[in-house]
């Protein structure tokens, strides 16, 4: 009996020790689990705490904790594992993605249950530890763009980009000239720090591929990508492609970090595609190039250099193209159906990265399955022909996205990425010695500090095609306008069928505004002569000298008719401008042939399509000559009066304030820049061009019309401000000292004569 108690309480003893060890061990680990601290991503983010008493037995705590989890997980990865194969073979079957018959951890992104576990439980990102990226490492992206279209879709990839990133950046774009020329200029004055950019001639790699036949509508560009191992420079190792219709949603910093993870002979870090293209399904006798299962989306991609050369990728995907090509007949996806067939025989090459790498916007994909929640979105890309009208039950939360890009200011983004070291740029070196030298004690420091003021310029906003004509005597017509003289340029484009050059002072919504209400006109879209050069706002003042050069710089025929957007020049204007060329033989003399100015106060007015019918209109009060009645002198060395009869051009005498409406070549001198605002910005340019000996010669058959407006902005703080008329008045004697010392004696008559503003 004695023995049967014992016995019972032995086992009373053993249960209660099987019971009680797991839990204090549970109860232990937890604890452990709630004091200890995530692994700071960089040295900049240690915490206070871990720096005080008791630091080193955390630390170790942290250490042994994550040991025991991550050789959990190793055991877990070898249980699931499937037994190995003897042989490694190249040949993969459709349900196989990339690198399967390898063993990889989950989170690497490298296989179907990696896929399989971002379905079910979201892209569970921020609990995954993420390689570390030096603070100061660059981060290059490469970039094919081409035409006026895609330089303009460009800017709110690189703006997702610029917003998010913590590192310096290295862009490399492939571009045609168009592409160039816009996105040289741009980043020119953008101005941002820690932010190189190369151009790269797509022209000199056209022979490369040209001799693929594709059908998408990327046309020959849509196959450069192909060719980056050979264009880049070829001590670059690693770099990040992207297509120009990709927005991110995080710190680029964090895909670049995915490089660390490739393993063997991967080279090349895609996204499976999302849609059911080259499952061939789509269609009856649909026929797509060959790829591994759904295939993979080649609108980022990741691509070591390096790697890629000695494996001799030219000669890879060359051969794979020519030998699909000759059953194929030609490409439907352009570069990526390439990728995919070279991937189909060289699974190896191929690093899947989880699908939030790439949520892919086209009609019936599987996007949907790649995020739970908004902070799982990494990229997002609108690879769909309909871009943002394309079919997604969260596409309002995407469009919402790309439009806060969009409409973004791009200023903002001029931050400093301190702790880095970066290069000299002499221009914006030059640019902080000059403010610096200025007092900003000075009554007039705004308006000193506006003339070195550099504004992000985006030339060709629309797409721009024209030829000047060959006789030499093509003429375009030079303007600038912000958003409240938008309703003129219908009526300035059925005035003037010439080409035209404008210069328009926009904020980055209102460049959006005004790119839907050009798309929306049936008269601009017609025109495809025009060009549209954002000037983007900055500062208090209207910088209206600046827009004039802008837009002066890019008039690409050898004569320019200076003109303001708020007048309509007569119907023919064009055509007899060019007559005149030839008439006063501009080619070979310094002419400025001023165009009379007059103007009305109705808003609706039967327009003159003559000069004696301007001559009736103008004796019954319904015309003016142009302010006669607050500013005469401006216009009144024109002689209307002789105007009225005359029938032969005829030269007059520039005199004080004179500021007439000119057609000049184009290689005149540019407005000088310190003249913001209302005020002597087109006085000074008249007065330059007497001192450079230009003669004024009026033509007989010549006119424009001022419609009226409300008054702007600048011409009210003019009348309203005595600080602003006294700058004004301080600037203008700068300038004609200035003129002085330029041009000698010959000046002295700028001095001297009685020029009040």
């Amino acid at each position: 009996m004695l023995g049967m108690c014992r016995g019972r309480r032995k086992f009373l003893a053993a249960s209660l020790a099987l019971l009680f060890i797991p839990a204090l061990t549970w109860l232990y680990l937890s604890a452990a689990n709630f004091t200890v601290k995530p692994l700071p991503l960089s040295p900049l983010e240690l915490q206070p705490s871990t720096l005080v008493g008791g630091a080193g037995e955390r630390q170790a705590l942290e250490l042994r904790v994550r040991e025991v989890e991550e050789e959990n997980r190793a055991l877990r990865r070898e249980l699931s594992q499937p037994p190995k194969n003897p042989t490694h073979s190249n040949q993969h079957s459709n349900s196989q993605h990339g690198n399967q018959s390898h063993p990889h951890s989950t989170e690497e992104g490298t296989g179907d249950s990696e896929a399989q576990k971002v379905f079910t439980t979201g892209n569970s990102s921020s609990c995954i530890q993420q390689p570390v990226v030096d603070k100061c490492e660059t981060i290059h992206v490469a970039i094919v763009c081409a035409g006026y279209n895609a330089s303009r879709d460009v800017v709110t990839l690189v703006k997702s980009v610029l917003f998010h990133r913590r590192n310096p950046l290295h862009f490399h774009f492939i571009t045609d000239s168009i592409a160039q020329q816009i996105l040289a200029s741009l980043f020119h004055t953008w101005m941002v720090p820690a932010v190189r950019v190369n151009f790269y001639d797509a022209d000199e790699l056209k022979s490369e591929v040209s001799w693929i036949p594709n059908k998408h509508y990327s046309g020959i560009y849509g196959l450069m990508k192909l060719v980056l191992t050979k264009t880049l420079p070829s001590e670059l190792q690693k770099v990040i492609v992207l297509d120009t219709d990709i927005t991110f949603a995080t710190d680029i910093a964090e895909l670049w970090a995915v490089f660390h993870k490739f393993k063997g002979q991967q080279v090349l870090g895609l996204v499976e595609n999302q849609s059911d293209w080259y499952l061939g399904n789509l269609w009856k006798n649909h026929r797509p190039w060959p790829a591994l299962g759904r295939g993979f989306n080649t609108g980022v991609i990741l691509l070591l250099l390096d790697r890629l050369r000695k494996l001799r990728w030219e000669q890879m995907w060359r051969l794979t193209a020519e030998r699909e090509l000759m059953s194929m007949l030609s490409t439907s996806l352009a570069d990526q159906d390439i990728f995919n067939a070279v991937i189909k025989q060289n699974p190896f090459l191929v690093h899947q990265l989880p699908c939030f790498w790439n949520v892919q916007l086209s009609d019936h994909t599987r996007s949907e399955k790649c995020y739970k929640d908004v902070s799982d979105l990494k990229v997002i890309h609108w690879n769909s022909p309909k871009k943002l009208r394309v079919k997604n039950k969260h596409v309002e939360f995407f469009r919402n996205l790309y439009l806060t890009f969009l409409e973004y200011d791009g200023n903002l983004l001029r931050r400093e990425l301190f702790g880095c070291p970066s290069e000299t740029d002499h221009n914006s070196e030059n640019l902080q010695k000059t403010l610096l030298e200025l007092d900003e004690d000075d009554p007039c420091y705004e308006f000193r500090r506006e003339r070195f003021t550099v504004h992000r310029t985006h030339l060709y906003f629309l797409h721009y095609e024209y030829q000047p004509s060959s006789d030499q005597t093509d003429v375009t017509l030079v303007a600038q306008l912000s958003m409240d003289r938008l309703q003129m340029l219908e009526a300035i484009c059925k005035h003037w069928e010439g080409p035209i050059s404008l210069a328009l002072y926009l904020s980055d919504a209102e460049a959006q505004q005004f790119l839907r209400y050009a798309q929306g006109s049936e008269v601009l879209m017609s025109r495809s002569n025009v060009g549209y050069h954002i000037v983007y706002k900055e500062g208090q003042f209207y910088p209206v000298n600046l827009l004039r050069n802008v837009a002066m710089r890019q008039v690409n025929t050898p004569y320019m008719f200076l003109s303001d957007i708020d007048f309509l020049p007569m119907y023919g204007l064009y055509e007899y401008l060019r007559k005149s060329v030839v008439q006063l033989d501009m080619a070979n003399t310094k002419k400025a042939l001023v165009v009379p100015a007059f103007e009305t106060l109705r808003y609706r007015l039967s327009y003159p399509k003559s000069k004696a019918e301007l001559l009736s209109q103008l004796d019954m009060g319904t015309l003016f000559t142009f302010r006669y009645h607050v500013w005469t002198k401006g216009h009144a060395p024109t002689n209307f009066a002789k105007w009225r009869t005359a029938t032969t051009p005829y030269m007059v005498q520039w005199e004080a304030d004179f500021e007439p409406y000119v057609m000049v070549r184009r290689d005149c001198p540019e407005y000088d820049r310190r003249f913001v605002g209302f005020g002597w910005n087109k006085v000074s340019h008249i007065m330059e061009l007497d001192a450079q000996e230009y003669e004024f010669v009026v033509l007989p058959n010549a006119y424009m019309i001022h419609m009226p407006h409300a008054p702007s902005f600048d011409i009210t703080k003019f009348r309203s401000n005595k600080q602003y008329r006294v700058c004004l008045k301080t600037l203008k004697e700068e300038f004609q000292q200035n003129m002085s010392r330029r041009y000698g004696f010959a000046a002295l008559k700028y001095m001297t004569a009685d020029n009040n503003s």
